[in-house]
Order: C-alpha cells, then structure tokens, then sequence
C-alpha cells in the first residue's frame, strides 16, 4: 500500500471476526503449509488484506493502535485455524509494534513507500557488531526467522564490540532483505509451517538510527516513544515479544479442543461399541481442557490489563512484576502440552492418521514449549528467586 492512502481503523471487535472467518481456510491449509515448510503467500496475502498486520502499527504510519489484548486475541483465533500461520503472526506481527521503538527515520527507511511491508527477526544476540563513523559493521548467522521469506527487513540480535575487544551491551539492528542471506534450514519435528530459517549477514554496514539498544527497552526510553507517544508504545519489549511465542499455544488448543468435540459426536469404540463421548474420561479430559483455556485466557488479559494501566500512567512494572508475567506466560505455554497430550491420547487409535490434525497440533505445541521464552523451569526458578528479592540485571527480556 502507498504510502499516502488513508487507512480506515476497524474496531477491536471487527478485527477478530474477519481473523476468525479465516479459520475454516486455515485449517485446510495447514497440512500443505507443513509439507512446504512455509505459511501459502495466499495466506500471508489474506492477513495483509484484513489488516492483521496493522493492529500494532502506528496511526501515523497507517496503521490501527488496537489494544494489546486485541493483537494476541488475533493471534489465538488464527491458531484455532493452523498453528504454524499464528506463530508466524506472532512474531512478524509484534514487529510494527518494534519499529515504533526504534528512531523514526528507521520506520520512513521501512515504510515510507510502502507501510505494508513486513519485519522478520532473530532476536538473539547471536552477531557481532563493531562500531564505525555513522553506524555499525555486523555480521553473524541467525537461527529461528520465522516467515523470512515473507518479510523485506529483519531485526537481527548482536552484541556491540569495544576498541578494547570486550563487547559493550546487546543491540537489535534492522537490516533490509539486500543485506542478509536465507538459509534454508527448516527441518523440524513441530511448527513445520512457520518456515523459520537462518539468516547470514556478512560484514554489512548499518547506519546507526536503525540500532536498538535492549537496555533502553528494558528501561522503557528509546527513541521512538519521542514521536509514538501513545500508551501502547510504552509497554515493556518483553513483556509484547515472549507473549507473541507463547499464546499460539492457548488458540492451538483451543482449536484441537473445538475440532475434537465435532469428532467425538461420531466417534465410537470399537472395542465397547461405545460412543466416545459417554466415556467418563473422555468426558473429563474435555472439561479439563475447556476449563484450563478459560483460566490461561483470563490471566492473559488480566495481566495486559494491569501493563497498559501502568503504560497509562507512564510506569514501567517492577522486575518482580514482570518475571511474575513472564512466568504465567510460560506455564500457559507448558500447560498447553500437557493438555493437548491428553485430548491426543482421548482420541484413539484413529487420532494418529495424517489425515486427523490432532499429532501435527500435538507437536507444533510442543515444539513451541521448547523456545527460550517458553522455558518453564528457567523462568520459574527466576520468578521464585525474584520473590525473594532478587533481580537478574542481565535479564533485558522483561
């Protein structure tokens, strides 16, 4: 889209109808974009045509400035539709909200011809940056880009060296698709879809307004929020970006939930001659399930709540606040496989077949359980730690 066509915002309820009108295409997708390895540019096309990537963007970029609880409402409806398309979503979906944080000249360098075009990332500090006059030579590999292929920019992880050969503080750097290199490199067990390759930089300049330093973040005083001044801007990075890996989860499961109640109406023993749905067990795997998306969805929005409340008022949370959200954002994601084995195990003999979706949402949700942001026990231990008033200074991803 040009970049002076005026947008017309939908409302947040408008927003999640036409996300959820696209869940029956979604599901019928979903095998084919695991056999490709890829979410279909026909996909990618239908999220841009609805508008799923302007809910974070500024307004005066052309985007929409929906509520935080709006965006990851979107992302756990296209997961009820295919896992792999919402993970997606919920990484290059966050991204407008990034760029927003980042000096404007950045955002006019992505968007000042088109304010359609997509961010891809590898945010770990997985390359090396050594300053220069005007900016930074970086390089390095990246793993985990999901939708690169999709997508005309990366933000890309790095650590900043020093004339001392020390290295100084971890940055993000925007590089444009001329810079860097896909690798192909997506062979996995689950989220087969996401497409998430490498990316290789070598010995690239960036100019320094597109570097991001993750203190900044983490202290909620980066440069972008001099111009992007509404309350969603002031959000704390980390509390967006581990969430947009963690709710695909909460919809996947919500999605194997809703597609195995229509199964199980049909479904019979044939050991007992039994219909599936008088089985006690059954019966009860289904409540436990339903019961636990009502409870991970209700803290969700509670804790966004409490966070654009303190955005509100111009605050950051405190470490123990946010490692505390962290955590419950990473038990939704642990939970998430634990009921799903549950509901695929329900399912029978007859559930394992290629044509049954329950084995590919199985895996995609435990792949998902396996990202740095969803780790269970690590975030644990520190929320636990931070209870007795500790504070990890190293930690920027709250």
């Amino acid at each position: 889209m040009d970049a002076k066509t005026p947008v017309a915002v939908p409302t947040a309820d408008e927003i999640v109808a036409r996300t959820r009108a696209m869940i029956p295409a979604l599901r019928k997708r979903a095998a084919q974009g695991e056999r490709d390895r890829g979410v279909a540019k026909e996909t990618i096309a239908e999220m841009q045509e609805a508008g799923l990537f302007r809910v974070l963007q500024p307004k005066r970029w052309g985007g929409f400035e929906l509520p935080i609880g709006t965006y990851f409402d979107v992302e756990i409806a296209l997961a009820e539709g295919d896992m792999s398309v919402a993970w997606v979503y919920g990484v290059v979906g966050t991204h407008p909200w990034g760029l927003s944080l980042f000096d404007d000249r950045a955002a006019d360098d992505v968007w000042g011809k088109d304010r359609s075009t997509l961010i891809s990332s590898s945010l770990m500090p997985s390359g090396t940056a050594m300053p220069e006059p005007g900016g930074y030579r970086l390089q390095g590999r990246w793993r985990y880009s999901s939708g690169c292929e999709h997508c005309d920019w990366a933000f890309l992880g790095a650590t900043v060296g020093t004339p001392e050969g020390g290295f100084a503080e971890r940055c993000f750097f925007l590089v444009p698709r001329t810079d860097y290199e896909i690798i192909d490199t997506w062979h996995v067990s689950g989220l087969k879809g996401t497409g998430s390759h490498d990316i290789a930089v070598k010995d690239m300049f960036v100019p320094a307004h597109r570097m991001l330093r993750s203190a900044d973040n983490f202290k909620g005083v980066a440069p972008g929020l001099a111009v992007n001044t509404a309350p969603l801007y002031r959000l704390p990075w980390g509390q967006v970006f581990f969430r947009g890996v963690a709710v695909a989860s909460i919809g996947a499961l919500q999605g194997m939930l809703d597609i195995f109640l229509e199964y199980g109406k049909s479904r019979v023993n044939r050991m007992f001659g039994t219909k599936a749905f008088d089985d006690p067990m059954v019966q009860l795997t289904c409540a436990e399930v339903a019961v636990g998306l009502d409870e991970m969805k209700t803290i969700l929005h509670r804790n966004l709540h409490k966070l654009e409340e303190y955005a509100a008022r111009g605050e950051m949370p405190s470490y123990a606040e946010r490692v505390h959200f962290k955590f419950h954002s990473a038990t939704a994601a642990d939970r998430c496989t634990v009921l799903a084995t549950k509901l695929f195990r329900a399912a029978g003999a007859a559930g394992i077949y290629a044509d049954m979706p329950f084995g590919r949402i199985l895996a995609d949700i435990t792949a998902a359980r396996q990202h740095v942001s969803n780790q269970y026990e690590t975030i644990g231990r520190n929320a636990g730690a931070a209870l007795f008033g500790a504070e990890d200074a190293r930690d920027f991803s709250l």
